[in-house]
């Protein structure tokens, strides 16, 4: 039966994000809320390969002032939910329903939300389940559910590593992954654990150089640590400076990819199977693309609170967050906003967000970006 609603504020997506900020919402007193997710709590973890774990350790060090660094909520830890250091997503999911149950989340699952537009003083949500009205909307509907498919020319003849359920379903000994960054190394991983010959094609020179000390832009230590170790059988063969250009079913059977190295020197890569997309995630902010601005290079601008700088009283929280070249893709990053949307929030509805100065103290709260940025020099 369709309904209507009219509330203070809807939080699209239950995954990390949403379910974290859910519960600072909650904390700041707010009431008339409710987060709105399509599938169940931790849908997008839950539709991980089977073999895929958390890249960052969960650790328990709360009594000692450091949050576990996959928490999305104080007093909270993974490792000590789970009792594992790299939980998979199953595992990760049930970790995200335990802290909704905790807080007592009003969550509604099962709710596809079609269409947010501008109305009156506030937004109408178009939703399979009915039209629904809210002052302010937080978009916290992630990544992983809306993968880049078809970046490549030809890019239908692969497989989207999002789509695989297990590694150990897919037959062949060989197998060609284009994209080495972390989706991509881990698939080839997996597959050379198997006993399978594996061959990534990737942009870049090499996999193994320490790069930048920000893991968002270069392989973490944990993946490293694994494709060291894997790559002592020989089964994993990288060729960086590997541009693929487009693919195509090959003359007698399998698949051909056709290169451009940074010269214009041109190659292909033969492959009996379907080859392995690891080529990342548009993300879910195309949905709403009609209520953010851009700049030139296709990022989404946003004001101090992650708030939409041409639609006030819209705010992104999550992975797609960036503010310049910092990115907030991983959950110990875009964590620290949760508290800095909130009080955004709880300031123009007059509630009294003085509980997150606790935030502040655990950083948790992340309000000047003046002191990011990378600052190893060993």
């Amino acid at each position: 039966m369709a309904w209507e609603q009219r509330l203070d504020c809807i939080v699209v997506g239950a995954g990390a994000a949403g379910i974290g900020i859910g519960a600072v919402l909650k904390e700041i007193g707010l009431t008339r809320y409710c987060i709105l997710e399509r599938g169940t709590i931790g849908s997008s973890f839950r539709a991980w390969p089977e073999e895929m774990r958390l890249i960052t350790p969960s650790f328990t060090g709360n009594a000692y002032g450091m949050l576990d660094l996959n928490a999305v909520t104080l007093h909270t830890s993974p490792s000590y939910t789970l009792g594992t250091e790299h939980p998979t997503g199953r595992e990760y999911a049930e970790y995200l329903q335990a802290v909704s149950d905790y807080h007592q989340l009003s969550v509604r699952t099962g709710v596809d939300v079609l269409d947010v537009q501008r109305h009156e003083d506030g937004f109408r949500l178009d939703t399979s389940e009915g039209m629904m009205y809210a002052r302010f909307v937080i978009w916290a509907a992630g990544e992983y559910q809306y993968p880049r498919v078809f970046s490549i020319p030809g890019s239908e003849y692969g497989i989207h590593n999002s789509q695989i359920v297990s590694w150990q379903q897919l037959d062949g000994d060989d197998w060609v992954i284009i994209g080495g960054y972390e989706s991509g190394v881990d698939a080839a991983i997996h597959l050379s654990r198997l006993g399978k010959k594996v061959t990534i094609l990737e942009r870049r020179s090499h996999l193994l150089n320490k790069g930048s000390s920000d893991p968002s832009v270069s392989l973490s230590p944990y993946t490293k640590d694994r494709l060291r170790a894997e790559m002592k059988h020989d089964r994993i063969t990288f060729i960086g400076n590997c541009n693929v250009q487009w693919i195509e079913p090959a003359d007698g059977g399998g698949y051909v990819m056709y290169c451009e190295d940074e010269h214009g020197g041109r190659h292909q890569i033969n492959s009996p199977q379907p080859p392995i997309l690891a080529t990342g995630f548009d993300g879910s902010l195309r949905r709403i693309d009609h209520l953010l601005q851009r700049d030139e290079r296709g990022q989404v601008l946003l004001g101090r609170a992650d708030e939409s700088m041409v639609t006030p009283g819209l705010f992104v929280s999550g992975p797609n967050v960036m503010h310049g070249q910092l990115m907030f893709c991983f959950i110990y990053k875009f964590r620290q906003r949760f508290a800095v949307i909130a009080q955004q929030i709880g300031n123009e509805l007059g509630l009294d967000v003085s509980v997150l100065e606790t935030y502040r103290k655990e950083h948790m709260f992340l309000d000047d970006l003046s002191c990011c940025g990378e600052s190893c020099t060993c």
